[in-house]
């Protein structure tokens, strides 16, 4: 197969962000929200942008809510956030290869470098799309679409590495392949439902459906 591109997600993709953000979101909708959310409703929040999320919990203080989450999750981000097993190795292969690689994030832009900063592998990618760069985020194929014009890629020599389905569906719809990670949080049923191109159970499977 010839692939020269590999876009991935971040969070509970590349780097375990999943502690940290049901933390923020306990802490935030105690605050807010007008009951107590399990932690099972807490992982459903995953993924989507933010403000989404909260618009369901109480759609009149999706700002305020917005506010309370940052704050809990950068105080406590250097905490919890740690990168996955085989993550950097792989991508440091990639990139010796030639591959160009990139981020595409529902996350606002200046938290996603830090996480990539934190764990020591923002180098290794050529373009990051997040929240900030576009109008419609992941399922919607925007944000990999602006992603393969910044990088003068094909989609279909391209890869969509993610652990939600909005990452697989995205992917879809932007015409690229795409690829689950058998480590998302909400478990690797949740995204073979969507039918992936492929499971990967750890990163380095990559190096193998890409002939590195």
């Amino acid at each position: 197969m010839d692939i020269t591109t590999i876009l991935f997600d971040l969070d509970g993709t590349l780097i375990d962000t999943n502690e940290l953000i049901i933390a923020s979101f306990q802490h935030t909708l105690s605050q807010h929200a007008d009951r107590e959310y399990s932690r099972e409703e807490i992982l459903n929040f995953i993924g989507p942008p933010l403000k989404d999320s909260f618009e369901l919990v109480n759609p009149n203080e999706v700002d305020a809510m917005f506010t309370t989450y940052r704050e809990h999750n950068l105080a406590n981000h250097d905490d919890y956030v740690v990168i996955y097993p085989t993550v950097a190795d792989t991508l440091k292969e990639l990139k010796e290869k030639g591959l160009q690689l990139g981020i595409v994030t529902t996350k606002i832009n200046a938290t996603a470098w830090k996480g990539l900063k934190l764990t020591g592998i923002d180098s290794y990618f050529d373009v990051l799309i997040g929240l900030d760069d576009v109008q419609h985020a992941k399922p919607h194929p925007e944000p990999i679409v602006k992603a393969l014009a910044k990088l003068g890629a094909s989609a279909s020599q391209t890869i969509m590495v993610g652990d939600n389905y909005h990452d697989v569906e995205a992917g879809k719809n932007a015409g690229t392949k795409t690829a689950g990670v058998a480590w998302a949080v909400k478990g690797r049923a949740s995204l073979e439902a969507y039918k992936p191109d492929f499971m990967l159970e750890e990163m380095k499977d990559l190096l193998q459906i890409v002939g590195a």
